[in-house]
């Protein structure tokens, strides 16, 4: 077994922060050298989005060490919600960043000029092209491993950055090849669509996340199969599930024979409990055990 394959989830996840953070920095300091050269204002943008990927990507790899931080007397529930809480600011940074390219682009758009130094400028960008297509795709396979938002939520700007690295390549070859002035501002405003698309996408997810939204209906309809799965188990109601960070938390009633003994139900419950946790990894779940037919008798939800 491989080191990366035998390496636990946690450290996954700080080994991928720690990565972008290089990634970015490197790419700051190569688009910016060639963007002063060059004025070349969807550069400009790329240039931007790498200062706030750098930003974002710190920001991730300290609430990566915090989330992954085990549970305390005074945050029983883990601290997984500080990926979330980094999602929400990488949100914002990619927010303004989106900003000042539109307003950039629209200044352009009204005096547009050439670019110079364009070799250097698709030099720069293959380069980056490059670089984040190999962080990309050492970020998803730690998401496979870990489903970390926070590692899910930079990967996803990353490969917006993808798309703002092409989008340069074209500006870049219709401009100086071509002549098309207009093409370099024209490509930063839809660049700046990708990055405000991004930041959406990023939120949207950190707040659900934030506001303990149900997991997906396939991982609840599994729960549910799981727990129906057990010969002595009659019926599933109140399933209630949310995630933070690393873990999931679950919850349910099953629904046992009324005359069946304390005893029983708690060895049927533990076996249910175990039966989740195989199929879903750093899940916490909590079981209540009610004679088959309470639900009805006092209006419980079904799950």
């Amino acid at each position: 077994m491989s080191v990366e394959r035998s390496a636990k989830p946690a450290t996954l996840m700080r080994r991928a922060a720690m990565f972008a953070v290089a990634t970015a920095t490197t790419l700051i300091l190569t688009k910016g050298v060639i963007w002063w050269w060059s004025d070349s204002v969807a550069l400009l943008g790329s240039l931007l989005d790498s200062i706030l990927d750098a930003l974002a990507s710190l920001i991730n790899l300290v609430a990566v060490r915090q989330a992954t931080t085990p549970a305390d007397k005074e945050h029983r529930f883990g601290h997984g919600k500080a990926e979330a809480l980094a999602g929400l600011g990488q949100a914002v940074l990619i927010l303004f960043s989106a900003l000042f390219v539109t307003f950039e682009a629209v200044r352009h758009l009204l005096n547009p000029r050439a670019i110079e130094h364009s070799s250097l400028v698709m030099g720069v960008m293959i380069l980056a092209t490059i670089l984040t297509l190999l962080l990309i795709a050492y970020q998803r396979y730690v998401v496979r491993r870990s489903g970390s938002l926070a590692i899910r939520a930079d990967s996803l700007h990353y490969i917006g950055d993808t798309a703002i690295n092409l989008g340069v390549l074209i500006a870049v070859a219709l401009s100086a090849g071509l002549g098309w002035l207009l093409a370099d501002p024209l490509i930063a405003l839809a660049i700046a669509g990708v990055i405000f698309w991004s930041a959406w996408g990023i939120a949207r997810q950190s707040f659900d996340q934030l506001m303990d939204r149900e997991l997906d209906d396939s991982e609840r309809q599994k729960i549910k199969d799981i727990a129906l799965a057990h010969g002595q188990v009659l019926g599933i109601h109140d399933l209630r599930t949310r995630r933070s960070g690393l873990h999931r938390f679950v919850q349910f009633h099953i629904e046992l024979p009324p005359e069946m003994p304390l005893r029983e139900a708690h060895r049927i419950s533990d076996e249910v409990e175990a039966n989740v946790k195989a199929e879903f990894a750093d899940t916490q779940v909590l079981i209540h055990q009610d004679p088959a037919g309470i639900e009805e008798a006092h209006g419980f939800e079904h799950a």
